[in-house]
């Protein structure tokens, strides 16, 4: 997996750690991943799970994880190219996904970990594709 698909970006971000508490920055607007703001939400996954595929048609995803470890597979159907990317606090970045990439995401911790997406629109589900983790699209095995 040492390819890397056209489009994907990886941000590096300042972690500021405070003795009353940590400051996670995510996204400005002057950032090179930013391509306008629909909305932001996060994501919750539990040890051990896994979801995914997703391949949104317009919305451009940027993805950090300011608590607990998450892996990302990437998959460009167009060249069979797989792409995998591990985001945690400790090697905190921001991840960038175009439209027109598969991903799915596992939580590689022990700890229930909290993904924040920066979404470019808000969320429509009629301009995603889903495929269940196991399917006959993307030849992906899980370990």
């Amino acid at each position: 997996m040492d390819k890397m698909i056209a489009g994907i970006e990886m941000t590096p971000l300042k972690h500021i750690r405070g003795d009353a508490g940590d400051i996670f920055h995510i996204m400005r607007s002057d950032a090179a991943g930013f391509k306008g703001f629909g909305e932001v939400y996060i994501s919750t996954v539990k040890p051990g799970n896994r979801k995914g595929w997703k391949r949104h048609t317009k919305m451009t995803l940027n993805l950090v994880v300011p608590f607990g470890k998450i892996r990302f597979v990437l998959y460009e159907q167009q060249t069979g190219i797989f792409q995998e990317v591990v985001l945690s606090p400790e090697d905190y970045h921001r991840l960038t996904v175009p439209p027109g990439i598969w991903m799915a995401f596992q939580n590689e911790g022990t700890e229930e970990s909290f993904l924040i997406n920066f979404a470019s629109i808000p969320h429509d589900p009629t301009e995603a594709e889903t495929l269940q983790l196991d399917n006959t699209v993307i030849p992906y095995a899980w370990s």
